[in-house]
C-alpha cells in the first residue's frame, strides 16, 4: 500500500485502507496517515504525519499510532480525547493536540481542525491544503452540519469525502447532504462496508450535483484528484 510516487504537479494521491476513516494522503512533499485502524504498522514505512479524528475503537488504535510514530518518528495530530489516550505513549515533542477551529502548519501543508458532528467527546474533522493548493476535507464519521456550508464557502474544496455508512445515523442520503453542502469538485463515499451503499450515493450524485464528480474508492488502491482549474 505504500505510495512510491509523488503526485503530479497540482494534485495529491490518496488510498482507503479500511471499511472506516482510514486514509493515506500524499502531497508532493508530506505522507499523512488519518485514522489508521485494522492495518500493520509496516504498512506505512513513510509518514510525516498521523492525524487522528476522536477516540472511538474504528478511528483510534493506540498501540498502532505508536507503532508508526516509533518507525517514522512523524508527529502525532489528535482531538483532545485521543491526545490523553496517547500522552504516555508518544514523545511530548511529537504529540499536538488540536482543537475545532485551530490550524497547524507541516512544512508547507497547512492543517485545520473544524467541527464534526459526532456522538463522540471532542471529535474533529480536517481540512488539509497541500503546498500546491488542492483542498482536501476530511469528515471523519461525521453527519452532515449547516456550517459545512459556510466552510465549503471559503475553502472551495476539491475532495470531500462523505461518510455513507456504519456510523449512527449515518446513509448515502446523509453523506450526499455533505456533498451538497461543501460541492466539491471529487466526492468520494467512504465509512462503509457495503458497495451498494457507495453506489446509491454515486446515483444521487449524478443526479442532483451534476458538476460534481463521484469517485468510488477501492480498498488499498491509490488514487490521484487534480485541482478544479
Amino acid at each position: 500500500m505504500p505510495i512510491e510516487n509523488n503526485p503530479e504537479e497540482n494534485a495529491i494521491l490518496f488510498v482507503w485502507f479500511n471499511h472506516y476513516a482510514g486514509v493515506l494522503i500524499k502531497t508532493p512533499s508530506k505522507t499523512l496517515i488519518i485514522d489508521p485502524v485494522d492495518i500493520r504498522s509496516r504498512s506505512f514505512p513513510n509518514a510525516d504525519a498521523v492525524l487522528i479524528t476522536h477516540e472511538h475503537y474504528d478511528h483510534l488504535d493506540q498501540r498502532l499510532v505508536k507503532e508508526i510514530q516509533k518507525n517514522t518518528d512523524c508527529q502525532i495530530i489528535a482531538d483532545p480525547a485521543s491526545t490523553k489516550r496517547l500522552q504516555h505513549l508518544i514523545p511530548p515533542d511529537n504529540l499536538t493536540e488540536i482543537n475545532s477551529g485551530s490550524e497547524i502548519l507541516l512544512g508547507k501543508v497547512l492543517i485545520k481542525a473544524q467541527k464534526c458532528n459526532h456522538p463522540a467527546s471532542d471529535p474533529v474533522t480536517y481540512i488539509i491544503t497541500s503546498e500546491n493548493g488542492v483542498k482536501v476535507f476530511h469528515t471523519a464519521d461525521s453527519l452532515p452540519f449547516e456550517e459545512m456550508e459556510q466552510i465549503a464557502a471559503k475553502e472551495k474544496f476539491d475532495v470531500v469525502f462523505c461518510t455513507v455508512g456504519i456510523a449512527p445515523g449515518t446513509s448515502p442520503e446523509t453523506g450526499f447532504e455533505i456533498a451538497r453542502l461543501t460541492k466539491p469538485y471529487v466526492a468520494v463515499p467512504y465509512h462503509a462496508n457495503s458497495v451498494a451503499y457507495q453506489k446509491k450515493f454515486a446515483e444521487i450524485v449524478k443526479n442532483e450535483l451534476p458538476r460534481t464528480t463521484c469517485l468510488i474508492p477501492e480498498l488499498n488502491k491509490i488514487y490521484q484528484v487534480s485541482k478544479k482549474s
